[in-house]
């Protein structure tokens, strides 16, 4: 765990490296949960929070569905990323909380026990995704690059 201090002055200096789980239900619904905390608090939002050093994106994944909502998942599709500056912060930095987040994708069955963290206060299935989460989706298939880009070695 990372001392307040440090923490804070980290979201002071730089983005915070996330991950969100879009996880979609058998009838297509999306899992939500409503914040306690800033950023977004009151507010329904995908599962999701930070990526510890020394761990990978979808371990990041695993285990925030796992400490957030109790799901045990291990089948993650990568969908794209989501980049949000968040005025209102924990920390109350004037200059807001920048997060880039990694989002997956994965699918459950829809009638696991959803036993929520002290992140959250209640849990929903919903019909569409909150209105501000802009999920850039990946290409399809990345372009190659033609020659040598800077910094490639020869």
């Amino acid at each position: 765990m990372i001392p307040v201090k440090d923490y804070r002055k980290a979201v002071e200096l730089l983005p915070i490296f996330c991950v969100d789980i879009v996880i979609v239900n058998r009838d297509g619904d999306f899992l939500l949960v409503k914040r306690a905390n800033h950023p977004l608090r009151r507010r329904y939002w995908v599962v999701g929070g930070r990526v510890h050093k020394g761990e990978t994106g979808l371990q990041a994944a695993a285990r925030k569905a796992r400490q957030e909502v109790g799901l045990k998942l291990s089948r993650f599709e990568l969908v794209g990323f989501y980049e949000g500056v968040f005025r209102q912060n924990p920390f109350n930095v004037p200059s807001g909380v920048h997060t880039v987040s990694v989002v997956y994708r994965a699918r459950v069955r829809g009638d696991e026990k959803i036993r929520l963290d002290a992140q959250s206060t209640a849990w929903k299935y919903s019909k569409t995704l909150p209105a501000g989460f802009r999920c850039q989706v990946f290409a399809a298939k990345a372009p190659r690059a033609k020659g040598r880009g800077e910094g490639m070695a020869a």
